[in-house]
């Protein structure tokens, strides 16, 4: 069974613009965050929330608490991917000893979700903007309700496609002794929604 759910929204003008708002907010705090990872070297998550978490719903309190939280789980994931994968050209085995180079985030990036700011039920989904939560009517298969009754919900990103058309794509778990369904999706390439800059 896929481990991949990708869902187009159908939206109107008024939640384009709410999602449009809110994708430009969650790039802003992952810049902020950016260059703390840079200074620190230091992009565990844990840690990173410790070190950055109180600065960032200060500087950004309409984000919210807890998208505040998913900003700083985005800069760790893709800190990850960029610095340690090992066929990332920017993999620190790579990089000469000295400042890190900064990421910066498009206002492209993907949005990510969890519980408590997405929920699916009885295929109706709800989730949260800046300006109050919108729903959505979703239209599931059996095949796709069974992924979210028999596996662990993993992640939700929202990403934008051409002509501010949104999707969202739920990660699910894999079954135990399954491959990773996220291997092919991490295998080393730079995410087309972050520049990395060279250390002055």
């Amino acid at each position: 069974m896929n481990s991949f759910l990708r869902i187009p929204l159908d939206t109107t003008p008024e939640q384009s613009a709410r999602l449009l708002a809110l994708q430009a907010a969650f790039a802003e705090a992952c810049n902020a965050l950016a260059p703390v990872v840079r200074q620190t070297r230091c992009w565990n998550r844990v840690t990173l929330h410790h070190l950055a978490y109180k600065t960032l719903r200060e500087r950004f309190p309409h984000l919210g608490s807890q998208m505040a939280c998913n900003a700083i789980y985005s800069v760790s994931r893709t800190s990850r991917q960029v610095f340690q994968h090992p066929e990332s050209p920017f993999n620190l085995a790579r990089l000469a000893p000295g400042r890190l180079p900064l990421l910066n985030f498009a206002d492209t990036c993907p949005v990510y979700f969890d519980r408590h700011t997405l929920s699916v039920k009885d295929g109706k989904l709800s989730m949260y903007t800046l300006d109050g939560r919108i729903h959505f009517q979703l239209a599931l298969g059996p095949e796709s309700e069974a992924l979210f009754g028999e596996r662990k919900l993993r992640e939700i990103v929202l990403s934008r496609a051409a002509e501010d058309r949104f999707e969202l794509c739920f990660m699910f778990s894999e079954e135990e002794g399954a491959p990773s369904a996220f291997a092919a999706a991490n295998d080393g390439r730079i995410p087309d929604y972050v520049m990395v800059e060279a250390a002055a």
